[in-house]
């Protein structure tokens, strides 16, 4: 294999690599990921548990792994008191690029919209605090999230280093105008195997309407995995097939959706 054959030109920049789907062959999936020419894999905390245990994986392989801090908001409602107050200690912690998974989650009732809401709030202030992005889920919320979201960017200050980067939105669902709105105002769009789907004509719209700038690839491991493994784990040694689909969208190779993508996400988190 040549040199440029072997450079890296991917990264899955949403990958629960700390879930228990990975506890009997890690270090093959971490491999297998290094073969398929990943560069990084972002891990996105769910609560300080997962964010304890993530960190534990960043010190083992800190030339590979990165991690964001925050409190899903389907585990706010029997969050830990201390954890919001941890939040800022472990967003200091080495390799740390983001604050999240967080947003709001109407689709299943683990927690009422105002328990979500107020867990939320509190991380927009860290972030803005810490000047770190956020990594944004949403599910059936998109009009209360959107309107969160926005009023949040629109108080940041002209010079605030998150102006012009907020975060990402994460598996994005909603409508498509709101998905300018945010894009806009400099939120990129995070897209996973679902492109790949016959039924994915929405994730394929979204794709096509949004700048190339304002895409990243993620492939939610060990969920949602791309076609032709849907059924099977997902892991991160499949973003090739997602870049390959983006590519068919955009007229451009996978390797060439590798590498905007991956230089989106550096840009993003502010990675080397």
């Amino acid at each position: 294999m040549s040199g440029r054959d072997n450079q890296k030109i991917y990264c899955d920049t949403h990958c629960h690599l700390d879930m228990p789907a990975f506890d009997e062959d890690f270090d093959d999936a971490l491999q297998r990921a290094v073969d398929a020419r990943l560069e990084f894999v972002i891990i996105p905390a769910l609560d300080c548990s997962t964010a304890q245990n993530a960190l534990v994986l960043a010190r083992q392989r800190p030339d590979f792994f990165y991690l964001t801090v925050g409190i899903h908001p389907t585990y706010t409602a029997e969050v830990d008191p201390d954890c919001l107050s941890q939040l800022a200690t472990l967003a200091a912690q080495p390799g740390v690029v983001a604050i999240g998974e967080l947003g709001l989650d109407y689709f299943w009732d683990y927690a009422t919209p105002d328990q979500q809401k107020a867990i939320l709030l509190p991380q927009l202030e860290l972030a803005s605090e810490l000047n770190l992005p956020l990594v944004v889920h949403n599910r059936d919320a998109a009009e209360d999230l959107g309107s969160i979201l926005l009023d949040w960017q629109t108080s940041l200050p002209s010079a605030h280093p998150l102006k012009n980067r907020p975060g990402v939105m994460h598996s994005y669902t909603g409508p498509q105008e709101l998905a300018q709105e945010l894009a806009e105002v400099g939120f990129y769009f995070g897209i996973g195997g679902p492109v790949t789907y016959k039924n994915g004509k929405d994730k394929q719209a979204l794709v096509s309407l949004l700048p190339h700038e304002k895409i990243l690839l993620e492939t939610d491991s060990p969920y949602m995995p791309p076609h032709p493994h849907r059924g099977k784990r997902n892991e991160p040694a499949f973003i090739p097939i997602i870049a390959a689909k983006v590519g068919e969208i955009w007229g451009m190779s996978a390797e060439e959706v590798g590498r905007v993508t991956t230089a989106n996400a550096k840009r993003l988190f502010s990675l080397p």
